[in-house]
């Protein structure tokens, strides 16, 4: 669902991600595979409703020399969840989590959590899209992807180190690079596409809704997406575990 962004609008360069349902043209992208996911989550008992924020800064101006209009500056924030954390203890994600009494739906959701994990200005955001929720088996939690802009960003950090270890604009020309991309595999059989940037393996459901974006926002390149690796070596390779 597309919302309409305050100031000046939806920048140029955004307007793919903003208009657009994530796609997966590879074939690679479980975590896309919403009928699928449905039916776990219609089996779960009491699936919590959950909401993350995506958010992308950069500027304003697309560059008419990149491919999409991409920005060179445009990057989006990314958090490190805490080891000690029960659910996803370490993985990269979002800023996120489950939906309180007091708030007023996804977005109120995304952007409070945002706070409590980054510090980060709810003012400062001007959310521009709502994704289809997808299903996460592993936390029961039915997740709505908020897609933002952040116009004025301003500072952020690990507000607590219980919830988490790193927050990272990680710049989306990393993100699309080819030599940062590849399928990786879990033990148990899971497999989907994967970013290591920044010193952080990316992957699972945040690995999935990006890559899903990269597909409909103009800006991505050709990656191999038969380049798969396994899991655990990959984690271990920027010095992470699963």
């Amino acid at each position: 669902m597309r919302l309409e962004a305050s100031g000046n609008g939806i920048p140029a360069w955004l307007r793919g991600v903003a208009e657009h349902d994530p796609a997966d043209p590879t074939g690679v992208n479980p975590v896309l595979r919403r009928n699928v996911m449905r039916r776990f989550a219609a089996a779960a008992t009491n699936p919590r409703d959950a909401a993350v924020l995506v958010l992308f800064g950069g500027s304003p101006d697309a560059d008419p020399a990149a491919p999409g209009g991409l920005p060179g500056d445009a990057d989006v924030l990314l958090t490190q969840r805490a080891a000690t954390l029960r659910q996803h203890g370490g993985q990269v994600a979002f800023p996120g989590g489950g939906v309180e009494p007091q708030d007023d739906g996804p977005i109120s959701t995304a952007l409070r959590e945002a706070n409590e994990e980054t510090g980060l200005d709810p003012a400062s955001v001007e959310p521009i899209a709502l994704l289809p929720k997808i299903f996460v088996p592993p936390s029961r939690f039915d997740v709505t992807p908020v897609v933002a802009y952040w116009r004025t960003p301003g500072a952020v950090g690990v507000v607590s180190e219980t919830e988490a270890a790193r927050v990272a604009r990680v710049p989306v020309s990393e993100l699309i690079d080819p030599a940062n991309r590849f399928v990786v595999r879990h033990p148990l059989g899971y497999m989907g596409p994967a970013f290591a940037v920044d010193g952080m393996l990316v992957w699972g459901f945040t690995a999935g809704v990006l890559a899903g974006l990269l597909a409909v926002s103009g800006w991505e390149h050709e990656w191999d997406h038969h380049d798969v690796r396994d899991l655990q070596a990959s984690l271990a390779a920027v010095g992470m575990t699963l």
